[in-house]
């Protein structure tokens, strides 16, 4: 079998070479080049050709951020970042980093002698390999949309819509996975400040950069945006975010957290909270599924779908892994499947046509 072809950027040496030893002990990936800036990353990207990147954050002149526009410009590649911190400064540049086409973030692992070495070490491994099948598309620097090769956005026909209850909406939900934080900002961005519903969120991500990431995506979004708390009464306005390993549900009118078992692997999952809210308010909800990989939230849509409310879900001309949108349009759970920039502009005119 073809092993995976690894390019490793990272400045410490220590740590590089403490890279290069786990990817080189890994039956699927073998180290094609272990380079110590993004600058020399850059200069050696064609000739290299990887099928995946490891990208430290800290680097001398060009951050990973930088590093990672210019991938994606240049030679779009995979990359999954490795962050050593959560301190403000480095995990806003990971973040960024997503958004600029990224498509994982990992804890680096701090040495054998750390408790968590081996479980660290076979998730970054694990991330490389999965990331690796990912196909990604060259992204203008000065945006975070995806372009064909005529340099248009793709823009797909809408698929045929059911008639919809009448009832006015009372609730949002919004689940995503690899490749969410960009899509996040993109259409929370291009919701209008005064957007009249509480929106429950589920974005996979490793728990140790969840709080950064609720921090980052308040200061891009014209929303409050926090952590739920069991019992917590959703407002407009806001953006609730369960925490770390637990599922969210709407249940009586107030949010509910439950540490009961994983679905599709996944704790927060999106099937919980669609499910919860074809429960909780059925044809009063609009639920929105973007891109990750896995099947994630495809039932939960179905079952939304199926109790009056209305679902959309990413196209597959945008979305960066078509994984979950895939799985809930196989199984009949998505009324529209729509681009990303489309989407904002389709829940305003969904919602303001459900207000009176």
């Amino acid at each position: 079998m073809k092993k995976i072809r690894v390019m490793i950027v990272e400045d410490s040496r220590t740590a590089r070479e403490l890279l290069a030893h786990l990817v080189a002990g890994d039956p699927r990936l073998e180290v094609a080049a272990a380079v110590g800036s993004g600058e020399e990353a850059l200069r050696v990207l064609e000739a290299v050709s990887p099928d995946v990147i490891s990208m430290d954050i800290r680097l001398p002149g060009m951050n990973g951020f930088e590093v990672t526009q210019r991938v994606m410009a240049q030679k779009p590649t995979p990359v999954v970042v490795v962050s050593s911190t959560v301190s403000c400064e480095e995990l806003n540049v990971s973040l960024n980093a997503l958004r600029a086409g990224a498509l994982a973030v990992v804890e680096k692992p701090a040495g054998p002698g750390h408790r968590e070495y081996e479980a660290l070490a076979g998730r970054l491994c694990t991330q490389l390999a999965i990331m690796s099948q990912v196909r990604v598309v060259r992204q203008r620097i000065d945006r975070g949309l995806r372009f064909g090769t005529d340099g248009r956005l793709p823009n797909p026909p809408r698929s045929e819509v059911p008639d919809a209850p009448r009832l006015p909406f009372r609730v949002l939900g919004l689940v995503a996975s690899t490749g969410g934080p960009n899509a996040l900002t993109q259409l929370l961005g291009g919701l209008p400040a005064d957007f009249g519903l509480p929106i429950l969120l589920i974005q996979h991500i490793t728990p140790c950069f969840l709080e950064g990431f609720v921090t980052w995506l308040e200061g891009l979004c014209p929303f409050r945006v926090r952590l739920a708390q069991d019992g917590d009464l959703p407002v407009p306005g806001t953006v609730y975010v369960p925490p770390a390993d637990w599922h969210l549900r709407l249940a009586g009118g107030r949010l509910r957290l439950g540490r009961d078992e994983p679905v599709c692997l996944q704790r927060p999952s999106g099937t919980v909270l669609f499910q919860a809210l074809a429960r909780a308010v059925g044809p009063q909800a609009l639920g929105v599924l973007l891109t990750g990989m896995g099947e994630d939230g495809a039932v939960g849509l179905k079952d939304l779908r199926e109790a009056g409310g209305y679902t959309l879900a990413e196209d597959e001309s945008t979305a960066v892994v078509y994984g979950m949108p895939a799985a809930a349009a196989r199984l009949g759970g998505v009324c529209e499947a729509l681009p990303l920039p489309e989407i904002a502009p389709r829940v305003v005119e969904l919602v303001a046509s459900r207000r009176h």
